[in-house]
């Protein structure tokens, strides 16, 4: 059933990821900038931590779920939750129920849990923005969060956005929804399996001319931006707010 989106609101929140925080800051700038450029205030809580998701992924459901108990209590109020990272979002958006199945605060989670959407999704479903662009042509090229598809049901309204842009050129990966092979903690304990995925990732991007590799999932762009610059390839990798921002903004870099 295809989901229901809001009415534009006033004020949004933005749950930053630790990625984010730690690698990609001017991504998470960007995403603020482009809301607030829609004309609807940004709450960033300066209490927000981890979204959980290595934790509960490693079996430590109960260290876990007291990480998931912070964030719903931090985002107490009734405004929509913008999360750009598929992986966290599909953790929040489907993974805290379970955490809670058997826990009274349940009907909370769920509250909470709805009010999840990922960062481009609400940008074309609810913001319905309309982009300009000013920057000089370019080739990219575009990777699918796993996440992103698969628990969070994102369709392409992130190229949706690319394709406003007039002189960006949109190549796609002959793979595209393949795994990248980070899965967070599955590339640390599967490093053989991980690197042998990412590899075939770098090829399928390199093979398609592109100058930038884009993705809205830090921790795939970290992984598969990691593979390139190691084996020496000239691709750039951004994330998608921040290219985006850099386009359409008279500003331009951050």
């Amino acid at each position: 059933m295809p989901r229901a989106y809001p009415q534009k609101p006033e004020v949004v929140y933005l749950f930053g990821t630790c990625l984010i925080d730690l690698t990609y800051p001017d991504a998470g700038i960007a995403a603020i900038r482009m809301v607030e450029r829609e004309g609807v205030r940004v709450i960033f809580p300066q209490d927000q931590t981890c979204c959980g998701q290595p934790a509960y992924n490693s079996g430590f459901s109960e260290e876990a779920r007291r990480v998931a108990w912070q964030q719903v209590q931090t985002f107490s109020k009734p405004h929509p939750i913008l999360v750009p990272s598929g992986s966290c979002g599909g953790m929040m958006s489907k993974h805290y129920e379970h955490l809670f199945h058997d826990d009274p605060r349940l009907p909370e989670v769920q509250r909470f849990s709805e009010r999840i959407f990922e960062w481009s999704e609400f940008m074309i479903n609810v913001l319905k923005v309309e982009l300009e662009d000013h920057g000089p042509p370019i080739r990219v090229t575009w990777h699918t969060s796993c996440h992103a598809k698969r628990e969070m049901g994102l369709g392409d309204e992130p190229k949706q956005l690319l394709r406003q842009l007039r002189n960006v050129e949109l190549l796609a990966l002959e793979r595209e929804y393949e795994c990248c092979g980070f899965g967070g903690t599955f590339a640390v304990k599967q490093p053989q399996l991980s690197a042998a995925m990412v590899q075939d990732k770098v090829t399928d991007v390199c093979n398609t001319g592109a100058e930038c590799l884009l993705s809205a999932d830090c921790g795939c762009l970290m992984n598969i931006a990691g593979a390139i610059e190691h084996e020496g390839h000239p691709v750039q990798s951004k994330h998608l707010a921040h290219f985006l921002w850099e386009r359409t903004s008279n500003q331009g870099t951050l």
